[in-house]
């Protein structure tokens, strides 16, 4: 098969990653995408960085083996347990180009800005590492970041409590959010890609003035920007979307519907975790 009419390969720890597709598809209307979600293991965001990459491998592992020309970590704590390491990207994903979140969320962001004052909010693992940070100082030294956890925002959206009327969706949001709205940010950084599900609340806590970067969709626009530079985009017009879950294949294409649109059309596979850890290649 031609290098250009291969799929796109995309995971995340669940749900979430779908965000980066639906970008995926509104920009790249022709190209095949294959994604999968550890649903069994999610969130990825509460475990130590070892356990993080351990699971990395085995699912780059999985992606890899589908023979796609592009991997994204759709995972904003995938992506910053690995950071801007290109001796471990490499080894995990051999010769297939990989991206992560992080970077094409910082380059937005810094572009955004206007008074040089950048929240970012992602999972404990995420802001523990401090990859958004480094990625934004790296591109504009000057720039002042407040990170704010949010631990329950991942298995809330998974849940499908997301209403911005809700009572726990509007408390959880004011207690994780004060600090980057009292710092006077004026662009904010979903750095994990469950967060645009809670985009609504997020906007009115924050303010109309305030710009939203979704880490997943800048992801999905780098990546098209990419494959357009390598001349890799398909020739094709309609795509296809083949997802794998690591557990009810059922209960995931209920919730990708939701995700994504009713509309969606994409088969769903099961991969057990068994299956997972053969794909296992860091030593």
């Amino acid at each position: 098969m031609k290098e250009k009419h291969k799929a796109i390969g995309v995971f995340d720890s669940g749900l979430g990653g779908l965000t980066c597709v639906a970008e995926l598809m509104r920009l790249m209307p022709g190209e095949d995408i294959i994604y999968f979600g550890d649903t069994a293991r999610v969130p990825y965001g509460t475990r130590s960085r070892e356990t993080i990459l351990e699971y990395t491998a085995q699912d780059v592992g999985f992606v890899r083996s589908k023979d796609v020309k592009l991997i994204i970590a759709a995972c904003g704590t995938v992506s910053s347990a690995i950071g801007t390491d290109k001796a471990l990207a490499a080894e995990l994903a051999g010769n297939t180009p990989f991206m992560g979140v992080v970077v094409p969320a910082a380059e937005e962001a810094c572009k955004a800005t206007k008074n040089g004052v950048i929240g970012v909010i992602g999972t404990q693992a995420t802001i523990s590492s401090g990859a958004y940070e480094q990625a934004i100082h790296a591109l504009c030294s000057d720039a002042k970041t407040v990170s704010a956890a949010c631990p329950l925002f991942v298995p809330m959206v998974e849940n499908g409590i997301t209403d911005k009327d809700d009572i726990v969706v509007r408390a959880m949001t004011e207690r994780y959010l004060s600090p980057v709205k009292a710092s006077g940010a004026d662009v904010l950084i979903l750095g994990c890609t469950h967060y645009p599900h809670l985009i609504e609340a997020v906007r009115d806590y924050m303010g109309e003035g305030v710009t939203l970067v979704s880490s997943g969709a800048a992801a999905a626009r780098k990546a098209c920007s990419v494959l357009g530079e390598a001349h890799l985009h398909t020739d094709s017009t309609k795509g296809t979307l083949t997802c794998y879950t690591s557990d009810s294949e059922e209960l995931f294409d209920r919730n990708a519907h939701r995700f994504i649109g009713k509309d969606l059309i994409c088969t769903v596979n099961k991969v057990s975790v068994d299956e997972l850890q053969r794909f296992h290649e860091r030593t």
